[in-house]
């Protein structure tokens, strides 16, 4: 009999995590007609694709359940990931105040 509770627990909780990513898609798609400028649609967006991601990584791969080595090595990686994307961002930067540099040295002839 508790073999059937813990099953009926678990079906509840895949449904409950199934109606949570339908809201999520349902915010994206909200998300999508907001009047925002770029970055913050980014920022909408990445927030809501992180939160339906963990939700997955969660429940539906069973990662709540796991040790504190798997959390580490989750954590290693959104680092590096973090990383990788700020990488253009800091490639943009240098190559915009290269620019400026040139521009400042054209006008000082």
């Amino acid at each position: 009999m508790s073999e059937h509770v813990d099953i009926d627990k678990q079906v509840r909780i895949y449904f409950l995590v199934f109606g949570a990513l339908m809201v999520g898609t349902a915010a994206t798609v909200g998300a999508y007609y907001l009047d925002v400028s770029v970055p913050v649609a980014l920022t909408i967006g990445l927030f809501i694709a992180t939160v339906k991601a963990s939700l997955v990584a969660c429940f539906f791969m069973h990662l709540i359940d796991e040790k504190k080595i798997i959390y580490w090595t989750l954590a290693l990686t959104v680092a590096f990931f973090i990383a990788l994307m700020a990488l253009p961002l800091l490639t943009s930067v240098t190559d915009q105040v290269g620019e400026f540099a040139e521009v400042e040295a054209h006008e000082a002839h």
